[in-house]
């Protein structure tokens, strides 16, 4: 029933910039978190972005100042502009959101090159 389609992942070369894109169905943003993990190869899952349905925002350690999460209600869609890319930005992108159930999308590959 929830449908989470990420989109916009590609190769960029280190400092450059990258916009994911997710868009949702089936999941209500006034009453969901929405959010960004990724996993790198041979590493776990791990949380880069959220925000929650009042718009504050919150931001994995690693990316703060180089991220941005950002969402627009009236198209269901949330986004992540991603800026000054590392090589150690690279991995699965995945959509998430959170309720009462957890849902994620099928990911986007992003891969950063030095």
């Amino acid at each position: 029933q929830v449908r989470l389609v990420e989109s916009g992942g590609g190769l960029v070369q280190a400092g450059g910039s990258l916009r994911l894109s997710c868009a949702a169905s089936g999941i209500n943003f006034r009453t969901n978190i929405m959010g960004w993990s990724r996993q790198a190869p041979g590493k776990e899952r791990e949380s880069v972005a959220a925000i929650t349905p009042v718009g504050s925002t919150t931001y994995d350690n690693s990316v703060k100042g180089r991220f941005t999460i950002s969402k627009d209600s009236a198209k269901n869609t949330v986004y992540l502009q991603m800026n000054s890319l590392k090589p150690e930005d690279s991995g699965v992108y995945y959509c998430v959101g959170k309720g009462t159930t957890t849902s994620w999308g099928q990911g986007t590959q992003v891969t950063v090159s030095s």
